[in-house]
């Protein structure tokens, strides 16, 4: 009986493939193997992170030294974080990821920050996962949380608990990309609140798909730290650079 449904949960996949063919997170273009997950020529293309990176928030530094320039001048909440891949080589991606629909780049994105980033969230020993949620309007808008796509798949495959109602939006904030740091500051005060107080968690990795300035993931931890949880971490799926 497994075996039958095995092999009909099989078909089934090779159905929707057939239907509706995978498309590359780096090009969008159709991935014609099956099985693959990027397209031939983008396999073994993709620009990871690499050292020097901040030892605070892990963006790429330019200069020596183990801070960026915002870590040395601004006290973050939380502990540590790093990040996949430095954001010029990510742009595409992040935008069909968040604004185009593309929901399925998350399971490889998922799966490359496990391997990648798998060592460092290990190390964290997490409680569980934490993405940062959007909030209602808007999701209802786009129709789903790209962070927790995200943490779904890095989950799954680090096979760690996920929290996604732990933390709610409660501030619909205006877009951040055009603000500088003191008004994204500004603008995400008091965004975040706990919905489920009966969740004891010591230890959580936040999950975002982008790291900026820090001021989202600050407030979320802020939420989260006076709420009793002790030791805060986090991942994203691309950074800035930092100097």
């Amino acid at each position: 009986m497994k075996k039958c449904l095995k092999i009909l949960r099989r078909a089934a996949r090779s159905a929707v493939r057939l239907l509706f063919p995978l498309r590359c997170p780096f090009c969008d273009g159709i991935v014609a193997s099956f099985g693959e997950k990027l397209c031939g020529k983008c396999a073994g293309r993709q620009r990871l992170l690499m050292p020097p990176y901040c030892m605070k928030c892990g963006k790429k530094l330019r200069d020596e030294g183990e801070l960026c320039h915002d870590c040395r001048e601004k006290d973050h909440v939380f502990i540590r974080g790093r990040a996949l891949y430095e954001y010029e080589s990510a742009a595409g991606t992040l935008y069909r990821l968040k604004y185009g629909g593309r929901q399925e780049y998350a399971d490889f994105l998922g799966e490359e920050m496990a391997f990648y980033l798998g060592g460092f969230i290990r190390e964290t020993r997490p409680d569980a996962l934490i993405p940062i949620p959007l909030h209602k309007w808007r999701k209802r808008r786009r129709g789903y949380n790209q962070a927790a796509l995200l943490a779904r798949s890095l989950g799954h495959y680090l096979d760690i608990p996920v929290e996604e109602n732990c933390l709610v939006r409660v501030k619909n904030t205006r877009p951040l990309k055009c603000q500088n740091p003191k008004e994204r500051q500004n603008n995400l005060k008091k965004a975040f609140n706990i919905e489920e107080n009966d969740v004891k968690l010591k230890t959580v990795i936040i999950v975002d798909d982008i790291y900026t300035t820090g001021s989202t993931v600050d407030e979320a931890a802020r939420t989260l730290a006076a709420c009793g949880v002790e030791r805060i971490y986090f991942v994203t799926l691309a950074c800035g650079a930092g100097v």
